[in-house]
């Protein structure tokens, strides 16, 4: 294992959340001593002067950028401009940021609806600029767009090490299972749930079930994500991914028969399937940098399960 963190001292915004939790955990494994987590209590990353006082209270080596205001498809649709100007500004501001003090490495954490809306199956990260984002999370996807576009920018002009890596979806033990803005995998199981111990008949679906996604385990992209800082320099952008896909119909299917709900599940096409399909192209992050998933998707769904059964109404 590396020790390139061994003597470093790493910021990981967004360190308290769901993904963060796995990254935090990950630095740990491999000899971190120095792992700074800037809370929301005491720094406003979208606020310069939060940003600002972070740094100079923290004095970080390398930044790994993590935090984000995100949703599912709901959540996206009624927050657009929340979710463009929180995102957008904390990122550019960051890295600005991290320039001036002269950084040694950013890590800026982009997102799969950075592509567009019929990116040609599996995306490649050359083809993210051929078409306009999915229109329900599109600020969404601009927005952490435009770190790629400061990275390379400040590469070119700076010599800023900032570095733009592009995950799928995500899923896994500690997700956020809040209806209002939980993503698909932690609805599902909710519904599954709820629905067997109240004995319902039927679930509630958007959409029709048709549109694919691909789903990476957390701790894998965590691990993508450490692996590339370790060792990749490039100002290509890189997708973390599992290089699978599955239909939302099969997911739900999935999800019933692991959680024992044998009900209906009824499908609401009046609501938006979102982005037709998802697959990422992941040769690149193997050949860069040597990572590959290794999570299965049922063992994976499992722990994710097992987690919210034990956990919730903590």
């Amino acid at each position: 294992m590396s020790t390139f963190f061994e003597n470093r001292r790493v910021v990981v915004t967004g360190g308290a959340g769901f993904l963060g939790g796995f990254v935090t955990g990950g630095l740990q494994e491999r000899g971190c001593k120095n792992i700074l987590v800037p809370r929301i209590e005491d720094y406003d990353l979208v606020e310069m002067g939060d940003i600002i006082r972070m740094y100079e209270d923290m004095k970080p080596d390398v930044v790994i950028h993590l935090a984000a205001v995100v949703g599912g498809i709901g959540a996206n649709r009624e927050h657009p401009g929340e979710f463009f100007y929180k995102n957008l500004m904390m990122g550019v501001q960051l890295i600005e940021q991290a320039r001036l003090r002269k950084i040694e490495k950013f890590v800026a954490i982009g997102t799969v609806c950075a592509y567009p809306k019929f990116a040609e199956v599996p995306f490649k990260e050359d083809e993210i600029w051929s078409g306009y984002p999915e229109e329900t999370n599109a600020p969404y996807g601009l927005a952490k767009k435009m770190l790629l576009v400061q990275s390379q920018s400040y590469r070119d002009q700076y010599g800023f090490n900032s570095i733009f890596l592009l995950p799928v979806n995500l899923y896994g033990p500690g997700d956020n299972f809040d209806p209002a803005s939980s993503h698909v995998i932690p609805a599902l199981i909710r519904k599954c749930v709820e629905a067997v111990e109240s004995g319902a008949d039927h679930i509630d679906c958007w959409g029709t079930g048709g549109a694919s996604r691909e789903f990476i385990y957390a701790g894998d992209a965590a691990e993508g994500i450490l692996l590339a800082t370790e060792h990749y320099n490039g100002s290509e952008p890189v997708n973390i991914g599992a290089g699978f896909e599955i239909t939302i119909k099969d997911l739900a299917e999935k999800i019933a028969g692991l959680t024992g709900f044998t009900g209906e599940i009824r499908w609401d096409s009046s609501q938006p399937d979102g982005q037709p399909r998802r697959c990422l192209d992941v040769s690149r992050a193997t050949e860069y940098f040597g990572f590959e998933a290794r999570t299965r998707f049922d063992e994976g769904l499992k722990a994710t399960i097992d987690w919210y059964t034990a956990n919730r109404g903590k």
